[in-house]
């Protein structure tokens, strides 16, 4: 850990999303707060900035005390850029644009929370990369910003130096990351635990869980994707999903297709493999057990879902992102 706490600045501007100034500076405090528990030196010195100094009004009505925008005379580690309603209009700050082009240049590491990262494309900091934003804004980003390569799939990526995360929530996960870059894994985990974050989630996870991806308005389905959830081990095969459905095979096959936009297979291995990677970090059960449990059948078939889904195999994803983990 360094002995001096690494400069993080926080950009806000009105009409910014509350939790994406918010999550992050929590998550570098809380890491603050157990360092010093521990009788370490505080690892970082978090402050909010905006084009102007004093009080930043949020999308929520509550107001932030930010500082006015620095210059370079002092180095900075870390620019986290936040999202919001407002990002648009500060996109067309040419002198914010400039300063955000300056001190991402003077700055170990640049990140963006939900739509921040259209303030860092229209600084020219993506280009060529691979970026998310918040799920709704991904096509607009690709679109309005063509040299970007645009995942709208994961919470967060890191390409290089440059961290992008989805919308909201998944700005806490990627602070927990930037703290594990920094501190290592277990302050990591020892700072979602004081957070009671559910999960420190990894980047690759999706923004949605399966069945949330899968729900249309009319929600055809959802008691089905409940029951699928809860009984993995079944018969989910799809004579056995049509008759729950009370349908014929041929007719659940056409409407689930168009309600879901996948065929019933795809999406029981999506419940099933998702399911695997809770176990997998959470628990110190065996790959086989988890197979069995999560109605894969065999490691290898679980193992060729995983590579399919998510492009690991079960045993390097456990590797990767496990956590302190029980027996159950």
């Amino acid at each position: 850990m360094a002995d001096a706490p690494r400069s993080i600045l926080v950009l806000a501007f009105p009409d910014v999303q509350l939790l994406d100034v918010s999550g992050p500076l929590q998550v570098f405090a809380s890491a603050g707060k157990l360092a010093r528990q521990r009788g370490l030196p505080a690892p970082y010195a978090p402050r909010v900035v905006a084009a102007q100094s004093g009080a930043v009004v949020s999308s929520a009505g509550l107001g932030l005390l930010a500082e006015a925008l620095p210059g370079g005379e002092r180095p900075v580690d870390t620019l986290v850029v936040a999202g919001g309603d407002g990002v648009y209009e500060a996109a067309r700050d040419a002198r914010l644009i400039r300063w955000v082009r300056r001190q991402a240049a003077r700055s170990r590491r640049v990140a963006s929370v939900c739509t921040g990262a259209f303030l860092l494309a229209q600084a020219g900091l993506l280009d060529g990369r691979r970026v998310v934003t918040h799920w709704n804004h991904c096509r607009q980003l690709a679109q309005r910003y063509p040299a970007l390569r645009v995942d709208p799939d994961p919470i967060f990526i890191r390409d290089g130096a440059v961290w992008t995360s989805a919308g909201v929530t998944a700005g806490i996960d990627l602070a927990l990351s930037l703290v594990e870059d920094d501190l290592g894994r277990a302050l990591a985990l020892d700072v979602a635990r004081d957070l009671v974050v559910f999960l420190k989630r990894p980047g690759g996870q999706a923004q949605f869980s399966a069945p949330l991806s899968m729900q249309k308005e009319s929600d055809r389905f959802a008691e089905l994707h409940a029951w699928m959830a809860g009984h993995l081990a079944a018969d989910l095969s799809v004579p056995a999903l049509a008759g729950r459905a009370g349908m014929s095979e041929r007719s659940f096959m056409r409407h689930y297709r168009t309600e879901t936009g996948r065929t019933p297979a795809r999406a029981v291995e999506q419940i099933r493999v998702e399911a695997a990677q809770r176990q997998l970090g959470e628990t110190s059960w065996s790959v086989k057990r988890i197979a069995a449990r999560c109605g894969f059948g065999s490691e290898e078939t679980m193992r060729r879902s995983f590579v399919r889904a998510i492009g690991v195999t079960p045993q390097a994803y456990r590797e990767r992102f496990a956590s302190g983990r029980s027996s159950g």
